[in-house]
């Protein structure tokens, strides 16, 4: 995930988090993750600030446009929102269609 800019960076996060309230809430497991995540690619200050602002307030619908998403790293996408949707055990039927939707919409 080092290869990924900031800005790459920053939308990987913020699909992380809409998917991560896809059920309407943050489990403690998604957040863990998300946190784990922002460690990992060394989000400065400012930049986890925004992440724990999307924990609090899902991220705009229109600003998570799978369009977005920069062709080489669309599976790193994909994965990692996989990744917090199972995160808490627990797949809920909306987590599920808005995954296949996604995954539809990558390709």
């Amino acid at each position: 995930m080092r290869e990924l800019t900031r800005k790459e960076r920053l939308l990987l996060l913020k699909f992380v988090c809409s998917f991560a309230w896809a059920d309407l809430k943050i489990h403690p497991r998604e957040r863990e993750f998300v946190s784990d995540l922002i460690r990992r690619l060394n989000l400065d200050d400012e930049e986890s600030r925004q992440v724990e602002a999307w924990l609090t307030d899902p991220p705009p619908p229109e600003s998570v446009d799978p369009s977005l998403v920069p062709k080489e790293h669309r599976m790193r996408f994909l994965r990692a929102v996989e990744s917090v949707i199972a995160v808490d055990g627990e797949v809920s039927s909306a987590e599920r269609e808005q995954l296949i939707i996604f995954a539809q919409l990558l390709r």
